[in-house]
């Protein structure tokens, strides 16, 4: 009870009076526990640490955030999409909640101005801003529970900063696409990813290459070891789909019938 008389009091002159504003600038929202949404905004190279020498950061909170966001992302595509079968669901989530998409969301919203980071602007993370908004929804949530959170990302998040047309044309999950091809053609497709040479923890980086039959056909670099293994994969695939539109075009001037196998020539 005194919290909340207090509350109004600590939003306009307390020290974390930024803090309030800053949350109610991007979401709209007056926090209940603050807490959660500035250790949200810290970024693992900028680690705060307990008198038992425990280091904390928004790592945990990114952790959860994504979780729900994923469940979110799910009721929403079910309802607006009843005729769509799994496969085209799991794609369009996967889409949505990719760094990609988050980072851009991230930006729009104008997190990224606000993040606590301690590595130099040649060493920023490219998903920094996106984890921060998934930390983000991870203390929303703790704060404010799940129907809240609900709510706020479909209705203020999706709602707004999110084309559902546009994202259904765009492609992105080429992995996936290209094992696809592999087993359509029944060739065998191989991920191999490592970290790359200058890895570091507070500078990861992968590097993946990708086998098809056997033999080296292209590779990719990441972060992280999924975004390596889409970079490689996206390589490959556009060999496959230049090797499927040469072969198309053959055939057509030959007068024949195109078969899917044209494809795979000049893949390996």
């Amino acid at each position: 009870m005194l919290n909340f008389i207090l509350l109004p009091f600590r939003k306009r002159f307390g020290k974390n009076k930024k803090y309030y504003l800053l949350v109610n600038e991007i979401f709209g929202i007056c926090p209940n526990n603050i807490e959660l949404y500035k250790l949200a905004l810290v970024h693992r190279s900028a680690s705060l640490f307990l008198d038992d020498g425990t280091q904390i950061n928004n790592e945990r909170l990114e952790f959860l955030g994504d979780a729900i966001l994923e469940s979110i992302v799910s009721d929403y595509l079910f309802i607006e999409f009843p005729e769509k079968n799994e496969g085209f669901l799991t794609q369009m989530r996967s889409k949505i909640v990719s760094r990609a998409s988050l980072n851009e969301i991230a930006v729009e919203l104008g997190l990224d101005r606000h993040i606590i980071v301690q590595y130099s602007s040649n060493h920023i993370q490219k998903h920094l801003y996106g984890d921060a908004l998934e930390a983000m929804v991870g203390a929303i949530y703790l704060d404010k529970g799940y129907d809240f959170v609900n709510r706020l990302v479909i209705n203020e998040i999706l709602g707004r900063h999110l084309n559902l047309k546009e994202i259904t044309r765009i492609e992105t999950d080429f992995k996936s696409r290209l094992i696809e091809w592999g087993q359509q053609e029944k060739r065998e497709v191989t991920f191999h990813t490592q970290p790359g040479e200058k890895y570091s923890d507070q500078s990861p980086s992968f590097v993946c290459s990708i086998t098809v039959a056997g033999e080296k056909v292209g590779t990719g670099n990441g972060s992280s070891k999924k975004e390596a293994e889409q970079m490689a994969a996206h390589e490959v695939y556009r060999i496959v789909e230049h090797n499927r539109r040469r072969g198309i075009v053959r055939r057509k001037k030959e007068g024949g019938t195109v078969s899917t196998a044209s494809a795979a020539e000049g893949v390996s």
